[in-house]
């Protein structure tokens, strides 16, 4: 069984991971990871239980018959945000919330990064003359 601290240091490593994410304290003691500038997900702070808030547009109706998950405050849930807790004793599902995080980062780096040009096609070589 993971300890609360050990799964909340291994889903942060996790979010921290990804592409230009990057971790910051937005009110004392609220963790979250950003891309850009744009929150994909809330980190927990410290004691014995475990949440985090992600944003899952395609995992959201199957989240949400998860008895640890529940709709996030602020009108938040209204796109698609869920809070996850889990408290001491629960099992956690530490494969399933790793997908959410890259789910979250997913659809919030969509947003927040610059669009990148994709590298242009060489152009094609005009056959050579005899």
């Amino acid at each position: 069984m993971t300890t609360p601290t050990a799964a909340r240091k291994l889903l942060r490593a996790h979010a921290l991971k990804h592409l230009e994410a990057w971790a910051d304290e937005p009110w004392p003691g609220d963790h979250v990871a950003k891309v850009g500038k744009k929150i994909f997900v809330f980190l927990g702070g410290e004691g014995s239980d475990v949440s985090i808030g992600v944003k899952l547009p395609r995992s959201l109706l199957f989240a949400r018959t998860q008895p640890f998950v529940t709709k996030m405050g602020y009108g938040m849930d209204k796109s698609g945000w869920v809070a996850v807790r889990l408290t001491k004793g629960d099992e956690s599902p530490l494969q399933l919330l790793l997908g959410w995080i890259d789910e979250s980062y997913e659809t919030v780096a969509a947003a927040a990064l610059p669009k990148r040009k994709p590298a242009a096609a060489p152009k094609p070589k005009a056959p050579r003359r005899r």
